[in-house]
């Protein structure tokens, strides 16, 4: 082996690397753009680029010293740097959320450890101003050794944080021969096992600094709010390499106005009047330059403070919720590797769509990120790279989720053998990014259980840096040996507690506040409990609010189908082993940051306003600003219009400068009176605009919105009785003809034909047309959601998934107002008992109407339903639709918050949430009406009740049985759902069960629906 084994070692973990210290990046003088552009830098060398590769299955399969300058590099390919070799072909990308992908033996791995050699020619110059080099990697997967000019320099890992060397006495002026051995696994592989494709090689990028002979080498910022905000207080530290150094600091504002100048050695003090305090929602930043002789350091500082009170978490003096997503760095091409562009674009959506913190699981971001965090305002949660989850899957004896759970920590977070590899994480963590402001909670890790590790690593945290909140969600887990020590925790956190539990932690006068580090998971349709956690969030002042799981789907981009879809693989579709299939997929945005529509429906759940009350007969609103700093006049604009059945009757803008401010969480009265017609659904509509562009939203961006339903004389009647107007003059009379199987009736201008034996219609002719391609089917089921995960085993027992009817009797009458049918049937399915009885009857009119009611009861032995209702399968040309109801997006009856009610119109392709697993998609909630219709011929929905409807070109089947969106093949139909009800959407693929609430339940029920041909006409005529 031509290296020392130095990565089966925990406690070699570094050699020769610099000692951790802040990021920055020096130049020769103040340069203002070095957050999103450092290679503007004139001491900053970036290295990426092709670099010549060479991929090996094992570390015992390398035996050449391919570090030698001389050695031969024709064979080697070539691969961009930074980058991932799974992605250049090399080997399979493996996609694992908790197992550990070899034996559990450590500090042990595989014998046959793959590795890459990595080799890379770059010129150098020397600079008399900065003679002295170092060589920066800033992320690395899994460990790596380093030479230069065939002479070794180091050993690195700990893959999400920045490793440095000091490379002075090896490099040469001109060509240099840098290379770089990267292992698959090491010892601390143990110690990264978080939910994601695992992927390896140099991912983040690699470059030289140029330093003077003496320089600062660190420095320490603290800036915080004093006397009651009236005084900021900046206290710099410095260190150096081996000389202390006069340094000359000066402080700009945000505008560029020179407000400090001072000259100081290790440490000095500069107090601000009146400071401008950084915070989300007003991320203002002052510039600091240090100048020592031949370099400039220029650095942004944020002034702000964070403490806990009473069990409320205080950001300068405000108590504060934090809307929060978990954010992994992911792409579906470049994997780990993540530009600053593609920060950008993740901290865009996220801001456009009410974010205002991030968990960055479950490991340090590239350094930058949080520079940008703290130009465009958000809230962090900085998490070290440490997660032993697979030590919980390990085989034991007594093999409960108690034993597991309890027993979690025993290998490696208890152990006394890793505190010296866990708190090195901390600390590189730590020290790297100590000078953010956006940065207000340090992370221990995630998911390891508790021990003795981070014990250590809190106290250290705590000692180091005590002006920031500590967390560690592992805290949770109770050991069977020692009481542990927990004094060192500011908060309590969990992940995907049941509301009981939540709301029983907060009642009972708890002594840290809450933070939910993971909830709502959003995978696939999902989620559908954010309206629930909003409330409880803002029921207790003590739980400081929480983070999505999370920010983005994980896949790889594998080029395009023959029919124009991206192909995405999850875990599984490369054959590796062991995987966790889709479980990926669970993110608000699409891998190429389409957004979801659940990213839509937590935008509107987390609106910057809400209203609490609208009184309709003395004219006010009454509106709560929902946000931590700003007065709702500061930050918002708000229209207002009034619709009829979808039809505008009102708009206008409300004038808030009429009325005191409403600052953060409290409310307000404004005067709203409005005109309400006698007639129909009446909506008073409250939107949320940004008052003034920022960085990222331009004035006038919508916030959200709230919807409030008026009353009115006619008692919020819906219109659609309307519908019962004849469209057909002089109608002639029913004709009915009976078989054993059917009764065909017959009208002027149609010929139904319904089926006696399963009590549905079997076929619609309009104007000699046929709308139907198949019968009408009783519908219960649903293509599964990811959230359905556990209840579809449940749904699949009872074949909801394979249902049939079957009429008993079914009896006719014709009487004065057409034909009546009723039958008496039942739903069933193979193998089990009769799912419901079907109380149905049909009504048929002259004009070709058809009503239907039916009382179902449920058998109770069954589980909550998928849905309720009928499908039809329209003919393929009746492609287009219009309806009243909540839109545009899809909406279920806990995701509907994202979208309003209105008159909505489109076509079926359009309805499509195409994910990426298929599943239910494309519902419309809250519905009055439904039109379906093509060229010639339509059909018009509507009910008794409101209701919900998909219209589609995939069957449910299609949808269940297909594991990828490419693989759709759309039927030759227009599938139409008249829903009487579906069971919510939840979060339960990860989080609690699906509140009662929303749950498809009832043991006895009524479903009312009406249905209309529309005759060779393109409009409906109400």
């Amino acid at each position: 082996m031509i290296i020392p084994h130095y990565y089966e070692d925990p406690h070699i973990l570094h050699e020769n690397t610099m000692p951790n210290r802040a990021y920055y990046v020096p130049a020769s003088k103040r340069m203002d753009n070095l957050i999103e552009h450092r290679e503007q830098s004139d001491r900053l060398q970036l290295l990426n680029g092709n670099w010549k590769f060479r991929y090996y299955k094992s570390i015992y399969d390398l035996q050449d010293e391919f570090y030698k300058t001389d050695y031969p590099v024709e064979e080697y390919d070539t691969v961009p740097v930074p980058g991932v070799w799974q992605n250049y072909g090399y080997e399979s990308h493996q996609y694992i959320e908790s197992d550990y992908p070899f034996p559990v033996d450590p500090p042990y791995v595989p014998l046959d450890n793959p590795c890459g050699a990595y080799i890379h020619k770059f010129p150098y110059k020397t600079n008399a101003d900065a003679p002295k080099v170092y060589l920066e990697f800033e992320g690395v997967d899994s460990c790596f050794y380093v030479w230069l000019n065939g002479t070794y320099v180091g050993y690195g890992q700990v893959s999400h944080s920045l490793n440095e060397f000091d490379i002075t006495d090896q490099i040469a002026e001109g060509e240099n021969t840098l290379a770089v051995l990267v292992l698959k696994w090491c010892d601390g592989s143990y110690l990264e096992d978080q939910d994601k494709f695992r992927m390896s090689g140099i991912f983040r990028d690699v470059y030289l600094l140029e330093r003077p002979k003496q320089c600062i080498y660190d420095y320490t910022i603290r800036a915080v709010p004093e006397a009651d905000d009236r005084k900021g207080k900046i206290q710099i530290q410095t260190s150096y390499l081996d000389q202390v150094l006069p340094v000359m600091a000066r402080v700009y504002t945000a505008d560029n106005c020179l407000i400090h100048e001072i000259t100081f050695e290790n440490e000095t003090e500069l107090v601000i009047d009146d400071p401008v305090l950084w915070n989300s929602e007003q991320p203002y930043l002052y510039t600091l330059v240090l100048e020592t002789e031949h370099e400039v350091i220029t650095e942004y500082i944020g002034i702000r403070e964070i403490h806990v009170e009473n069990s409320v978490v205080y950001i300068n003096g405000a108590p504060v919720k934090f809307r929060g997503v978990n954010r992994h760095d992911s792409d579906p091409v470049t994997g780990f590797t993540i530009s600053v562009d593609q920060m950008k674009k993740d901290l865009e959506l996220m801001k456009r769509h009410n974010i205002n913190a991030i968990r960055t699981s479950h490991y340090p971001n590239a350094p930058m990120f949080y520079q940008m965090c703290d130009k465009y305002g958000f809230f962090v949660i900085d998490e070290a790279d440490y997660e032993s989850h697979g030590t919980m899957n390990l085989y034991y004896k007594n093999d409960t989720r108690e034993e597991r759970t309890s027993r979690w920590n025993e290998l490696i977070t208890d152990n006394p053998e890793y505190e010296e590899a866990v708190l090195d994480r901390v600390k590189k963590m730590i020290e790297r990014d100590k000078n953010r402001p956006c940065v207000v909670i340090w992370s221990m890790g995630n998911e390891s259980g508790y021990g003795c590790t981070t014990e250590k690593a809190l106290a250290w945290t705590k000692a180091y840096d005590p002006g920031r909140l500590t967390h560690y969600e592992g805290a949770l887990h109770k050991g069977k040996k020692r009481r542990y020590d927990y004094s060192n925790l500011d908060l309590y956190s969990r992940m995907y507690p049941l509301y009981e539990q939540v709301e029983e932690y907060c009642e009972s006068e708890p002594d840290k506040p809450m933070i939910l580090c993971e909830y709502c998971h959003s995978m696939g349709n999902g989620a559908g409990d954010y309206e629930d956690y909003f409330e409880m969030i803002e029921t207790y002042d003590c739980l400081c609010g929480g983070f999505i799981w999370e920010w983005c789907d994980h896949a790889i981009y594998k080029g395009t189908e023959e029919n124009g879809k991206d192909i995405y693989y999850y875990g599984g579709d490369h054959g590796e082993y062991p995987n966790d299939g889709n479980f990926c997929m669970d993110g608000m945005v699409y891998p190429d940051r389409t957004p979801h529509t659940g990213l839509l429906e937590y935008k509107n759940v987390h609106r910057p306003v809400r209203v609490t009350e609208y009184n309709q007969a003395e004219g006010y609103v009454i509106l709560k600003n929902e946000m931590n700093y700003l007065s709702l006049q500061e930050y918002v604009d708000v229209a207002y219009e009034v619709s009829c059945d979808g039809t505008l009757v009102e708009s206008g803008q409300l004038n808030l400068t009429e009325v005191p401010a409403i600052n953060p969480h409290q409310a307000g009265n404004i005067q709203l009176p409005v005109n309400v017609p006698e007639k129909g659904r009446v909506y008073l509509k409250l939107t949320y605009q940004l008052k003034h562009a920022d960085a990222i939203r331009s004035q006038g961006y919508e916030l959200g919105f709230d919807e409030i339903l008026l009353e009115n004389v006619d008692g919020n009647n819906r219109r659609v009785t309307d519908w019962l107007n004849s469209n057909i003059e002089n109608a002639e009379a029913i004709e009915v003809e009976e078989t054993e199987r059917q009764l065909i009736v017959k009208g002027a201008r149609f010929c139904y034909t319904y089926d006696k034996l399963h009590g549905i219609f079997g076929q619609l002719e309009a104007d000699g047309k046929v709308l139907l391609d198949r019968p009408m089917e009783v519908n219960v089921w649903r293509a599964p959601t990811d959230n359905d995960r556990i209840i579809r085993v449940e749904w699949q027992k009872a074949r909801y998934h394979q249902t049939t009817t079957r009429a008993y009797t079914t009896e006719y009458a014709v009487t004065d107002a057409g034909v009546e049918i009723h039958s008496k049937m039942a739903l069933l399915a193979i193998t089990v008992q009769r799912l419901m009885d079907i109380d149905a009857v049909w009504k048929l009119d002259a004009d070709g109407r058809i009503s239907v009611k039916m009382d179902v009861v449920k058998n109770p032995e069954l589980p909550e339903l998928p849905r309720f209702g009928l499908r039809l399968f329209l003919k393929k040309d009746m492609d287009q639709l219009e309806y009243y109801g909540v839109g545009p997006q899809e909406s279920y009856i806990d995701k509907c918050k994202a979208g309003s009610h209105g008159i909505y119109t489109g076509s079926v392709t359009d309805q499509h949430e195409d994910y990426i697993r298929p599943q239910e998609n494309g519902s419309h909630a809250d519905c009055d009406y439904v039109i379906v219709k093509g060229s010639v011929l339509g059909i018009v929905a509507y009910g008794a009740q409101s209701f919900a409807f998909n219209v589609s070109e995939y069957t449910q089947e299609e949808l269940t049985e297909k594991a990828h969106n490419y693989e759709l093949e759309p039927c030759e139909s227009t599938v139409l759902c008249l829903d009487y009800k579906q069971n919510g959407i939840g979060s339960q693929s990860c989080g609690p069960r699906l509140k009662e609430k929303y749950r498809f339940d009832e043991e006895s029920f009524t479903f009312e629906m009406n249905l209309n041909p529309l005759y060779g006409t393109l409009k409906a005529e109400k």
